[in-house]
């Protein structure tokens, strides 16, 4: 089995972290992944790993970019293949 994890990383616009975490939480993906968490951090950032049972270069399933005035800049993406602990 392969596993890929898709990190979707964003930045909400001044005071609207919450709204930010909201939009992320609601935000449904046409597929199920094996395993979804949100996470926050300081500066009103939002981060959403997905983990799929699916070769690395797959066509997965991706939250969208958020409205411009939520977010202070393009969200960041990042995919890793899990290599065991």
């Amino acid at each position: 089995m392969t596993v890929v994890t898709l990190m979707w990383e964003a930045r909400a616009a001044e005071g609207r972290g919450a709204e930010l975490l909201e939009w992320a939480r609601a935000r449904r993906l046409p597929a199920e992944p094996v395993r979804r968490e949100t996470f926050t951090a300081p500066g009103d950032r939002v981060l959403v790993l997905t983990w799929w049972d699916a070769p690395y270069d797959a066509a997965l399933p991706e939250l969208p970019e958020p409205d411009p005035g939520l977010v202070t800049r393009p969200v960041h993406r990042w995919r890793f293949e899990s290599h065991g602990t």
